[in-house]
């Protein structure tokens, strides 16, 4: 078992640097830790005064007794490096997930907290689902749709529990709708509404298959001037038609996409596989400009965390 003290001080050294940084820019929310030391394999963020310690799941073989001493000692340090108390570490186990598995329960009820980014509030819950409610990694990109959503017509596909749909209410959208599969983000999105003074039937949730959504959204002839879409790698949920595969799927997606844009409008398109590639044909037949560099936070060692495309008509 490796020494501890090489992940503490590491952590240490981290927490320094990087909460000076929040402190100097408002930010309640950041990543602290990312496998800077190969030994210790866990990803670290902090939510205002809660700490999100997940491992990742390395395929290393370990005894159990060894395992549960190993993740104990490494919370404990976690703990004191950082000064808090053992309730406000919450430790995850991440193995590699498939679609919307990434989704379901850890275990734990857990309790949902309320953080601030941006000047506005989420809800957060660290223990019942894998993912926690608020994507730190795309913090860029909704201060970006934001400041260009005023007076817009907005589309949020895939939505999770729609922070972009709540900093796009923020910046002044006249409209938006939400598209999600599953009825608990949907909730969670209306909680997030409310949280922020921005509920309103202007502001529609719909739960539905996003193929499906994109299809009958063109035969009704809705339109949008902002639209951000942040599919999966893959998805296989009993709830979709048939399998998402964004390296396959994503020249129609974008194409309907394109196709409910209004004259003048943008789409934000992302996605966190590693090796993706765009496909050339959208690049000839729309502008399309690559923003990774701009969308991916300073606090994210991990530059390839996900990749992001802003597409226009030509």
């Amino acid at each position: 078992m490796a020494d501890i003290s090489a992940f503490a001080n590491r952590l240490r050294k981290n927490a320094r640097h990087w909460s000076k940084w929040a402190r100097r820019n408002d930010i309640s929310c950041y990543r602290l830790y990312d496998r800077d030391v190969p030994e210790f394999p866990f990803v670290i963020d902090i939510y205002g005064d809660q700490l999100h310690l997940q491992e990742v799941d390395t395929g290393w073989q370990i005894g159990d007794d060894d395992y549960i001493t190993w993740l104990a000692t490494v919370s404990a340090a976690a703990a004191e490096v950082l000064q808090l108390p053992d309730e406000a570490i919450h430790l995850k186990q991440r193995r590699r997930q498939k679609g919307l598995e990434q989704y379901e329960k850890a275990g734990e009820q857990g309790e949902e907290f309320v953080v601030e980014e941006g000047g506005l509030k989420f809800g957060i819950n660290l223990d019942q689902y894998l993912d926690v409610g608020l994507f730190l990694d795309h913090r860029n990109t909704r201060a970006m749709v934001r400041a260009e959503a005023a007076g817009k017509r907005f589309l949020n596909l895939f939505a999770y529990t729609g922070s972009f749909t709540v900093y796009a209410a923020h910046g002044g959208a006249t409209s938006s709708v939400t598209v999600d599969m599953s009825n608990t983000y949907q909730a969670w999105t209306q909680r997030n509404l409310e949280l922020n003074g921005l509920a309103g039937p202007q502001h529609r949730l719909q739960r539905a298959d996003v193929f499906r959504y994109l299809e009958d959204a063109e035969t009704a002839g809705e339109r949008f001037d902002l639209i951000v879409m942040d599919p999966p790698t893959f998805s296989n949920s009993s709830k979709m038609q048939g399998v998402l595969d964004v390296q396959r799927d994503h020249v129609w997606l974008v194409a309907q996409c394109m196709t409910l844009l209004a004259p003048g409008g943008t789409l934000y398109f992302s996605n966190n596989l590693r090796s993706f590639e765009l496909d050339e044909y959208l690049t000839e037949i729309h502008r399309v400009e690559e923003i990774s560099h701009l969308t991916v936070p300073e606090d994210y060692r991990n530059k390839k965390i996900h990749r992001c495309w802003k597409i226009r008509h030509l």
